[in-house]
């Protein structure tokens, strides 16, 4: 791996990660007292737990359309979305764990495979696409997690 490579990588790895000039989803749903997660401020659309089950299931879908030619992706867009605006029981640390660990084996992919290499069961994506769409993907819907919680005044930043 050439120089230029290993520094898009990590690049990459940056801005996968989120922060520098923005906050991170970590950030973003950190502290976010439960009575909170299921609202859905001034007549919007989703809740914070919608949002962040959102992001969860986009880049799942993602992670795994990378690595496996077997997979379905859930229909667009009723399965990307929950319809339930309160996580169920300890649904929302699992979606956190699970969108750290995806991001992780992302990572990893990222790392290990050639980007530019067309993935065999597309059509005409790669790795390096599919990074760029899982960080503009992820730091839209971080951006809505932090205005939501503008709205309902529990942003301290």
């Amino acid at each position: 791996m050439n120089e230029e490579h290993k520094l898009l990588i990590a690049e990459l790895v940056k801005l996968l990660e989120g922060g520098s000039a923005h906050a991170t989803l970590a950030e973003a749903v950190k502290d976010i007292p439960a009575e909170f997660r299921g609202k859905k401020p001034d007549s919007l659309p989703y809740s914070i737990w919608q949002l962040a089950e959102h992001i969860r299931i986009a880049q799942w879908d993602m992670l795994e359309f990378s690595k496996d030619g077997n997979h379905q992706s859930p229909n667009w867009p009723d399965d990307y979305w929950p319809k339930d605006a309160e996580p169920k029981d300890a649904a929302w640390e699992k979606n956190i764990e699970q969108i750290n660990a995806d991001r992780t084996e992302f990572l990893n992919l990222l790392k290990s495979e050639d980007i530019y290499k067309p993935i065999p069961h597309g059509n005409g994506q790669n790795i390096l696409r599919e990074a760029l769409q899982v960080a503009d993907h992820n730091a839209y819907h971080t951006a809505e997690i932090v205005l939501l919680r503008r709205l309902l005044g529990i942003w301290d930043r």
